[in-house]
């Protein structure tokens, strides 16, 4: 299994999504899975099924990139879910 946080593969999308009042631009596996892993698993409380199905996905594109699809969806759909887009 490839380590999901250094992946490069690319999203379908880049994400622009604002925190704490600082803009950070999500493109790939690695840099999804380094934000969604990096904040407490408190904050995701609320929509942890969305992250744990999230996670999930960005691991299988780690490994396989035709999974980029279903990854990217599942990232949106948590970050639409979370109001950060």
């Amino acid at each position: 299994m490839s380590d999901p946080a250094s992946s490069e593969t690319r999203l379908r999308t880049t994400f622009n999504i604002k925190v704490n009042g600082k803009s950070t631009a999500i493109s790939t596996v690695g840099q999804a899975y380094q934000f969604l892993s990096s904040l407490n698993s408190v904050e995701w409380m609320e929509f942890k099924s969305l992250h744990d199905q999230a996670m999930d996905s960005l691991e299988a594109a780690a490994d396989n990139a035709i999974m980029t699809i279903q990854a990217t969806n599942a990232v949106r759909t948590l970050f639409v879910s979370a109001k950060l887009l």
